[in-house]
């Protein structure tokens, strides 16, 4: 198991998992439950800042001699309330953009709540694609931005022409750029739950589900591309006929109804949808190997494992699929992890050699 790392013990409530969150901060920029900067301030305080100090591995296209060996970095967040301002430092510099600072901390966090990931909506399964993939391609973030800017500008033209009788030439415009960068995520998408399907299924049912999983990604658009023929351009032409045939409906409903914003990803344990049909620990299962998953992509992108933040990654699961989880977790490199559990007695066997502190009222005690 973990060559090094840590386990935090400490009751519900008493900030352990604020502490995992923060560490993953660092990477993403935000919370990752989805919480609006200005909400994790703490009560009566002005900010808040993130610090932290990583060895992390050099990236794939680095010189031979450098690329996979551990750098140090140094990373930095902090945010204003009054001002709203975020600001980032990487090794003593503020980079150009904040989106230059992603990933900075290459890590991978499982906890209880990764069971909305296959229960919860399609947002849910989008936002776990759109970040696996923005942290290993500066292509893919910066088509997400694209598309998510011209979404946005064209869903206001569409409420504005649904309010005052015109305007939807000023939704048309958007078209295009829609088109362009919805082609890239399509195609990236598409392309990742190819490659990673069979994986899936294999970590699902090395945890303990006895019948086929099986993962695909669920789409409107048509006709489906040919690898190798150009594929983000057909994707891109398909896109733009979509668009235009919903312009309609668009109009009338001031919403944008094609393209990858309304995608899915597709699971399903024995032929029936897992988020319908599946148990809470099936649901769980799924989930984990989700995670695993993301991890291998960081992997192969940095050329390292990353750091895991275990949140009481068990809690709810049978010891069997437990130690079977451990198990695929050691095999493919774990790495340095940090492990927050309730109660001492929640550590596994595999993490007791590693040092060990408390949490309580917000506060780390070793």
């Amino acid at each position: 198991m973990p060559g090094e790392g840590l386990v935090v013990v400490g009751e519900n409530g008493h900030g352990k998992t604020n502490l995992l969150e923060a560490a993953y901060y660092l990477q993403l920029l935000r919370s990752v439950r989805g919480a609006r900067d200005a909400e994790l301030v703490r009560f009566g305080a002005p900010a808040f800042h993130v610090a932290g100090e990583a060895d992390v591995p050099a990236p794939a296209d680095a010189p031979d001699r450098a690329a996979g060996r551990p750098r140090g970095r140094d990373v930095g967040v902090g945010y204003e309330r009054q001002g709203k301002r975020k600001r980032v430092r990487v090794d003593g510099a503020e980079p150009p953009r904040l989106s230059d600072a992603l990933g900075a901390v290459p890590s991978v966090i499982l906890s209880p709540g990764d069971v909305a990931l296959v229960g919860g909506s399609p947002g849910e399964r989008r936002r776990y694609l759109d970040v696996t993939l923005a942290l290993t391609s500066r292509g893919y973030l910066a088509a997400l931005q694209g598309y998510r800017s011209a979404l946005v500008r064209r869903n206001a033209a569409l409420r504005d022409a649904l309010r005052t009788g015109r305007g939807e030439a000023r939704a048309t415009v958007w078209e295009p750029a829609l088109a362009e960068h919805g082609a890239v995520l399509w195609t990236a998408r598409r392309r990742w739950v190819a490659a990673h399907a069979d994986a899936f299924a294999e970590r699902c049912a090395a945890i303990g589900e006895r019948a086929a999983v099986r993962v695909r990604y669920a789409t409107a658009l048509a006709p489906e591309p040919v690898d190798g023929d150009d594929e983000i351009g057909r994707a891109r032409a398909a896109l733009e006929a979509a668009l235009a045939s919903k312009r309609g409906l668009d109009v009338k409903r001031g919403l944008t109804h094609a393209g990858p914003h309304r995608d899915d990803l597709e699971i399903t344990l024995g032929g029936r949808e897992l988020r319908t049909f599946g148990s809470g620990g099936q649901q769980r299962t799924a989930a984990i190997a989700l995670r695993m998953l993301e991890a291998a992509t960081l992997r192969a992108a940095i050329g390292g494992p990353p750091l895991f933040l275990l949140d009481d990654p068990f809690a709810e699961l049978d010891a069997r699929r437990a130690h079977r989880i451990l198990g695929l977790l050691d095999a493919e490199g774990l790495g340095q992890a940090i492990l927050a559990v309730p109660r001492a007695t929640d550590i596994p066997e595999e993490f007791t050699r590693l040092a060990r502190v408390t949490v309580r009222d917000g506060a780390v005690e070793g």
